[in-house]
């Protein structure tokens, strides 16, 4: 089932809509979609390495924007919108305590989540909330979402063909690690 999973993603990896497929998971990824876009990023730079470049600039331009979307969110969906999916992550209820400790911390706080495994779309709903400065949120997150993807693209682009052997040896320990980690991210957004 996993060789499928994987075979079926490469070959999606090189179809002409998988840009357009990158950039709607991207964008959606930022403000309320769980699933990160390297799911589609490693293929895709893997599939196409010519393409690693295009590839992390469409993810950065995209998942920004979907950040941008977040940040609306938080500042004016709030009650609607945001307070749901605060819910769904477990922050609802904590949400005071985090909203004083963001303003302390808040471009930080941005540049983090951009570039670490950390549900950035959580920041951005906050970015929006605690009304952070929308320049300053704007700029980090164009600095932490292209330094993510584009040392992402670059490793696969340099050492794409030893790390593709790698995976399709060893596919069934990566996905593992791959859902402990994502399940762990959601744990840490949940419990910390």
């Amino acid at each position: 089932m996993m060789r499928n999973l994987y075979d079926w993603t490469m070959n999606f990896a090189r179809h002409r809509h998988a840009m357009w497929a990158l950039a709607i998971v991207a964008f959606i990824e930022s403000s309320v979609f769980p699933i990160p876009p390297d799911v589609l990023i490693i293929p895709m730079v893997i599939a196409a390495p010519h393409k690693a470049w295009r590839i992390a600039a469409v993810a950065t331009l995209a998942s920004v924007l979907g950040g941008c979307l977040g940040y609306v969110i938080g500042a004016g969906f709030m009650e609607t919108l945001g307070q749901p999916i605060l819910e769904f992550y477990g922050k609802a209820d904590k949400f005071d305590a985090l909203a004083a400790r963001f303003n302390e911390i808040g471009g930080w706080a941005v540049l983090i989540a951009g570039i670490t495994p950390f549900p950035y779309k959580v920041i951005t709903i906050f970015s929006g909330v605690t009304n952070l400065s929308f320049p300053l949120f704007l700029g980090i997150s164009v600095i932490a979402r292209a330094l993510r993807f584009f040392i992402v693209a670059g490793l696969l682009w340099k050492f794409g063909a030893p790390i593709r052997d790698f995976i399709e040896r060893r596919l069934g320990v990566i996905l593992s690690v791959s859902l402990v980690v994502f399940i762990a991210g959601f744990y840490a957004v949940r419990y910390l």
